[in-house]
């Protein structure tokens, strides 16, 4: 029988099924990938050739395509930023002492691989700024961590299903483009991240799916909270060396949407398999506050799609300190 709406408990509640979560989701260290399998092997006599033909291939792909995969690697590379914010939610021990904090050490754990696979291989094929991306990181860092959720977990879940999916679209993505450039090896690469962030998904939307079981009128009002002020991207603050916070986000946006990336309507998309996933139409005993919210929740996809129908992206490229035209011809 529970409990009284506390978000603590029922964090509580439901903290004695997180360890076999964690087996349900995450990859055992010495069974999962590594960035070593999809990188030139230093210790190998093939390593020189290896990245001769990195930097050959990188040669095919474009500019926006470069300002792309530069700016999700920024965005995996602020890791820390969200591990401190995860491990602040209420229920989570922030020394993680218990099986939250076990999930969170152990989610971390599994993103760091993307970053650095990702910055080793930029770093590798000699088309980007390095220095220049590496101040976009620390200043990422450095300037935090906002997306209004507070402590919340109800709220906090939402964001990361909704965001470990949009993750997951971007990265599948810019594989589907590489290896129509013949890249194959980076399709590999951005593929199998892909499929770590569609994992993630599926764990955090879990976690809603079993607050909906024992706390459905708040984890309906999360939900519509979250929607009504709109999904934040982990990299809302990105800014360029000296800029000021956020300047670069939209550009970065413009790109991806430009190219196809990851654009409005994916975020409509990701709202809708949500609703459809969490089950939001047929959820029982709601009181009236909670009825309104899961109303404006189901109306609220076609409404931004009208919206998104009227929207314009810039033809063209912005320059980016990262990533400079001169050196990819």
């Amino acid at each position: 029988m529970l409990l009284k709406n506390k978000r603590l408990e029922v964090m509580q509640h439901l903290e004695k099924d997180v360890d076999q979560l964690i087996e349900k989701y995450l990859i055992p260290v010495e069974t999962i990938w590594q960035p070593t399998d999809f990188l030139p092997n230093p210790q190998g006599d093939t390593f020189y050739d290896d990245v001769r033909e990195i930097r050959e291939l990188s040669k095919e792909l474009p500019y926006d395509f470069w300002v792309v995969l530069v700016g999700d690697m920024i965005t995996e590379e602020a890791l820390p930023s969200y591990e401190s914010w995860l491990m602040d939610v209420e229920g989570v021990d922030q020394v993680g002492r218990n099986s939250w904090g076990k999930w969170v050490r152990h989610w971390t754990s599994e993103e760091n691989r993307h970053g650095d696979v990702l910055n080793k291989y930029l770093y590798l094929s000699g088309r980007v700024n390095m220095k220049e991306i590496e101040k976009t990181t620390q200043h990422l860092i450095a300037d935090g961590f906002d997306i209004g959720t507070d402590r919340d977990p109800y709220k906090n879940f939402v964001y990361t299903s909704f965001q470990e999916l949009a993750t997951y679209i971007s990265h599948n993505r810019v594989a589907k483009m590489a290896k129509a450039k013949g890249n194959k090896q980076l399709a590999k690469m951005c593929k199998i991240i892909s499929g770590d962030e569609m994992r993630h998904h599926h764990a955090y939307s879990e976690f809603v799916e079993r607050i909906f079981e024992v706390d459905p009128n708040q984890m309906m009002m999360a939900f519509h909270y979250m929607m009504k002020q709109k999904i934040a991207m982990p990299a809302h603050f990105l800014r360029e060396s000296g800029d000021k916070i956020g300047t670069a986000f939209e550009e970065f946006s413009n790109t991806a949407q430009r190219i196809g990336v990851y654009t409005s309507r994916d975020y409509i998309d990701i709202l809708q398999k949500l609703i459809i996933r969490w089950d939001i139409g047929n959820i029982k005993g709601l009181n009236d506050e909670a009825e309104k919210a899961r109303d404006y929740l189901m109306k609220l996809p076609s409404r931004m799609l009208r919206l998104a129908d009227r929207i314009t992206i810039p033809e063209n490229s912005y320059q980016f300190k990262w990533v400079e035209p001169a050196r990819l011809k």
